[in-house]
Parts: structure tokens; C-alpha cells; sequence
């Protein structure tokens, strides 16, 4: 049973925050990368953010450079995607899925990633 979580998915008008948890269960995290995802409806999956296994090292896509943080706490097992300044096209199912890496790598593409979450809604909306 390994399995990862996501929540903290929500409504929320533009221009609020939401923070997305990713926690792990029958396993540890600390040498995972980790990838955010997500898919809104009727779109491919994208990227959103990557965080290395120690959390020095962290890549996001252009479009929410600046509204979102991604972080880490392997003590924990949970990774949070911190997302400010929401707009309606932040609006998808988010994901988060773990690689296994014993160096630094940050990002994998989608479909190497070992484990996935089910995904957490966030609707962004007036």
C-alpha cells in the first residue's frame, strides 16, 4: 500500500490562497522528487512545480512563477504547494507524484513518475 494523498483543494475566489498537501503513506518521501500536476477540463496534464528529495531545489512553470511555492517536510512525509493570487485559469484537479532519485534531480516528465495521488479539485471563481 503506497499511496499519496492530496488535499486542501477547494473554491475560492480569485485572488485567495490555497495550500495543497501531498502526504505519503507506506512509504518515506525523503529520496523522492516530487512533481505537482495538474489537469484542468478538456486540457492535457501539465507540470506545475518540482521539489528535489532535500527541498534545496525547486522549478516551477512560467505561469505561476511567483504565486506558487512548493515545499517540503520529509520529517513529516508531506509536501505543500503553497498558491496565492489565484486566477480562474489555476482552476484543475492537482496532483502530486513522487520519483525515486538518489541525487538531486528535480523534475521527471509526467510518466516516469512511480506513485500519483487521485487529485484534489481547486476551482477558482467569482
Amino acid at each position: 500500500q503506497l499511496q499519496l494523498v492530496e488535499s486542501g483543494g477547494g473554491w475560492v475566489q480569485p485572488g485567495g490562497s490555497l495550500r495543497l498537501a501531498c502526504v505519503a503513506s507506506g512509504f518515506t518521501l525523503d529520496y523522492y522528487a516530487i512533481g505537482w500536476f495538474r489537469q484542468a477540463p478538456g486540457k492535457e496534464r501539465e507540470g506545475v512545480s518540482c521539489i528535489s528529495s532535500n527541498g534545496s531545489s525547486t522549478l516551477y512553470v512560467d505561469s505561476v512563477k511567483g504565486r506558487f511555492t512548493t515545499s517540503r517536510d520529509n520529517a513529516k512525509n508531506i509536501i505543500y504547494l503553497q498558491m496565492n493570487s489565484l486566477k480562474p485559469e489555476d482552476t484543475a484537479v492537482y496532483y502530486c507524484a513522487a520519483h525515486l532519485t538518489p541525487w538531486d534531480y528535480v523534475c521527471y516528465a509526467s510518466f516516469e513518475y512511480q506513485y500519483w495521488g487521485r487529485g484534489t479539485q481547486v476551482t477558482v471563481s467569482s
